[in-house]
């Protein structure tokens, strides 16, 4: 996988629940989110990444379960601006498992919110859902 040179700002957010344990919800977000900042308190989450490569475990499982189109729609229907979003499940993602959810409540304890902004933001869902082939990036 070749990572295109696009400036992008990647955001995670989720909930800690009473009964979650912080660290395992960190985890969660670092299975599906490589090298980035996390910031965590009491009640949430917030992890940061300005380089599309920690974007890669996301962009594997895409492709590996030709999940392409899927992607594509969510990402494009949560498009506004210059930014768009989609839900992760958080219990599969402490399983080390990539998986979308249509809707917040879909991940019993709470989703992954994952938001990617960028000037840039349709070549960037071009790359995530078509792969590097398309653009020449190989």
């Amino acid at each position: 996988m070749k990572i295109p040179d696009f400036d992008c700002q990647i955001e995670a957010y989720c909930s800690i629940n009473p009964s979650e344990d912080p660290s395992k919800v960190k985890q969660a977000v670092s299975n599906v989110l490589t090298d980035i900042e996390i910031q965590v308190d009491s009640t949430s989450l917030k992890a940061t990444s300005q380089n599309l490569e920690s974007l890669s475990n996301i962009y594997e499982t895409i492709h590996s379960h030709g999940s392409q189109r899927i992607y594509r729609r969510f990402m494009n229907k949560n498009l506004r601006e210059n930014t768009t979003w989609f839900y992760l499940n958080k219990q599969a993602a402490l399983a080390d498992s990539v998986v979308l959810c249509d809707e917040a409540d879909e991940s019993p304890l709470g989703p992954i919110k994952i938001i990617l902004t960028s000037n840039t933001i349709e070549e960037i869902i071009d790359w995530l859902t078509q792969g590097q082939n398309n653009f020449g990036y190989s």
